[in-house]
């Protein structure tokens, strides 16, 4: 990643920031607008939050799980039953199994621990407002285990609308945890034309966001493993 100097985030991407810790959440919101990203909002408990969301109308919520009044997960389902089309990022000190799939099954597009870098955290956010879930290394495979095991035996209706070749393959690489440019690199293809057949494919299977999609492969048992895109997957800072 470049070190940010001249660089311009065009539109600005619409963040807001929720932790009950004053001085956590000051340099979280600092770090953000000396990256580029227009903090629109903070918040420092859950009923902060939903107001503030909903007044505000941020793209991305950068959002820690233990805060006052409704919890993170609470939120998270609140603000996306009002706008699916917003991203949730946890930003949490906990990395326990639990958390982390109970934020995810809430519709959670990321979740990293605040052990994170500043680095890692501006990445984290320009890849969830763009689509790409983003985990903590080592979170990837427990949220695609935990779907796999939820969805065992379950495998849903083939949709209305038959999904093409292409669009199926870049399904796959998606519910691997591969980002937009990972799969661009792998097929030789520009970044905006994998979006381009991500958002038809959730237009299609009427769904919402990356995390549904990758219940949706997994419920299909379209997710076999391809050694090459592992290798990818794993790598989720690229």
């Amino acid at each position: 990643m470049s070190d940010g100097v001249g660089e311009a985030v065009e539109p600005r991407v619409r963040v807001m920031v929720v932790d009950d810790h004053p001085m956590w959440r000051d340099a979280v919101e600092r770090d953000l607008q000396d990256a580029g990203f227009d903090v629109v909002a903070v918040a420092a408990d859950g009923h902060q939050a939903i107001a503030r969301f909903r007044a505000a109308r941020p793209q991305v919520v950068v959002l820690d799980l233990q805060i006052p009044g409704p919890g993170g997960v609470e939120v998270t389902a609140d603000v996306l039953g009002h706008d699916p089309s917003a991203r949730v990022l946890i930003l949490s000190a906990s990395g326990e199994q639990r958390d982390v799939l109970e934020a995810v099954k809430a519709g959670a597009t990321g979740y990293l621990v605040k052990s994170a870098s500043r680095k890692e955290l501006i990445e984290a956010v320009r890849r969830v407002a763009v689509g790409d879930t983003v985990f903590t290394p080592g979170l990837a495979g427990l949220v695609l285990g935990e779907f796999r095991r939820i969805n065992e035996g379950e495998v849903e209706p083939e949709p209305e609308h038959e999904l093409t070749p292409r669009e199926t393959e870049i399904l796959k690489m998606v519910a691997k945890g591969m980002s937009y440019r990972q799969i661009a690199d792998r097929l030789v293809l520009s970044h905006r034309t994998v979006q381009n057949h991500v958002q038809n494919t959730l237009r299609k299977l009427q769904m919402h966001n990356r995390v549904e999609l990758t219940r949706w492969v997994i419920a299909q048992g379209l997710d076999e493993t391809d050694p090459d895109q592992a290798d990818d997957a794993d790598d989720l800072g690229a």
